[in-house]
């Protein structure tokens, strides 16, 4: 246990480390009219689209600007490996890339969707895989890094609450094979190698199902 609990310390040190945040110079209204591009794949909402057995695309509305800035950048120079968006992507300048990122960052979160016919044992697995982690195999918990509610932590970690399923089994997917790389001391290859197919579906399951947003207090 105490191991463990070492394991999760070291783990939240390193993931605090890497975040960081700053304002992004960028035009909201100017973004807009870039954005009308994204409209086809990520909806006019920013929602994106969840297709089970083909590519799904993210939900972006109200993603950190800073995040959503470094993607795109990424996709740019090659970072990232994405075929579909490098034509738009390559339409679009620097400064075009940071008032794409305010604009979706200012909407209102999207729900994204999952799988109706994931059974109650492959969310529950989920659950624990997402916040408790799997530490008899270094599997660290979603939520070290992406935030208690896995609504996401700075610039770096994403919200994955609330992101739909296909997306996030299609990521987890690409970091197991090497496909993409572009994370932060490669703390996401280290936890998607160790995952399997039953692993990687049942945690996007659960989190495409938990709110994209944090409920709001009662006064």
């Amino acid at each position: 246990m105490k191991k463990i609990h070492r394991m999760t310390l070291a783990a939240a040190a390193l993931c605090l480390a890497i975040t960081s945040a700053h304002a992004l110079d960028g035009d909201a209204q100017a973004g807009e009219q870039a954005a009308a591009m994204c409209a086809a794949c990520h909806q006019s909402n920013g929602g994106g689209m969840n297709i089970p057995g083909g590519e799904s695309w993210p939900s972006i509305a109200g993603l950190d600007a800073d995040y959503l800035y470094k993607q795109m950048k990424d996709v740019k120079d090659g970072s990232r490996n994405s075929p579909t968006m490098l034509p738009f992507i390559n339409m679009l300048n620097d400064q075009q890339f940071k008032d794409v990122a305010v604009y979706y960052s200012q909407l209102p979160v999207v729900q994204g969707q999952g799988d109706p016919a994931a059974t109650e044992e492959e969310l529950a697995h989920g659950e624990k895989l997402a916040m408790q982690g799997d530490w008899e195999r270094y599997i660290v918990p979603c939520s070290t890094c992406h935030g208690p509610d896995n609504l996401g932590a700075g610039s770096v970690f994403p919200h994955l609450a609330g992101q739909h399923a296909g997306y996030i089994s299609d990521q987890l997917h690409a970091w197991q094979s090497g496909k993409r790389n572009n994370d932060p001391q490669h703390l996401m290859l280290a936890i998607a190698e160790r995952m399997n197919d039953k692993d990687i579906r049942a945690v996007s399951q659960w989190l495409s199902r938990q709110p994209a947003q944090r409920k709001k207090k009662k006064k």
